[in-house]
């Protein structure tokens, strides 16, 4: 089990009790679409973050992208590192069928996965030193054909399935996500091999 500085927000009791087995740290939950409607509950988000930070880690289904971003608009952003699971079909051992998109959520997610995501979030991991920036930008993701031209869009889905990272993502989300998880050059060369002609 590791310890965890920054507390962590899931969508769910059973994603709260999988992530309560592999890591040492203070596990909350939105209650599905349920902290739309508690004030309680985000007040006390918002000062946990304050304090030690909050890593966001929902599901990467359309419906966990909405509570991210609630919470997004909610707790400012220096208070906030996100956490992506991998898009992955299936369903989860206690269900009678997947979910609506047919993707496994975070209680389905095998554990280094999740330690995976967590340290890739730039989670504060006792023991572990971790980089939490590469320095990629918006200038970067221009030059790459991620951002600013007609088949941009189209890449950023290309490069997300490649990388792992769920297909929900905006822009400024996938930004950050490969800024934690790769350095520059790192990127150019997944790009060079996705896209040998530019």
């Amino acid at each position: 089990m590791i310890k965890i500085r920054e507390a962590i927000i899931v969508e769910g009791r059973y994603d709260q009790n999988t992530l309560r087995q592999i890591v040492d740290a203070p596990v909350f939950r939105t209650d599905g679409f349920g902290i739309f409607k508690n004030r309680e509950q985000l007040a006390l988000l918002r000062s946990i973050a304050e304090k030690r930070g909050l890593i966001v880690l929902t599901d990467s289904d359309g419906a966990g992208f909405v509570i991210r971003n609630h919470i997004k608009c909610a707790i400012p952003a220096k208070y906030l590192k996100h956490a992506y699971i991998p898009d992955i079909s299936g369903k989860e051992k206690r269900k009678t069928s997947a979910g609506k998109e047919g993707k496994l959520g975070v209680e389905g997610m095998p554990k280094d996965v999740l330690l995976d995501v967590l340290r890739d979030a730039g989670a504060t991991i006792e023991g572990e030193v971790s980089e939490h920036s590469h320095g990629i930008t918006k200038q970067d993701m221009v030059c790459l054909g991620l951002s600013g031209s007609v088949q941009a869009s189209h890449r950023r889905l290309v490069l997300q399935k490649e990388c792992g990272l769920p297909e929900h993502m905006s822009a400024n989300a996938l930004l950050q996500a490969l800024d934690l998880i790769y350095s520059r050059s790192e990127l150019e060369a997944i790009c060079s091999r996705l896209w040998p002609k530019d």
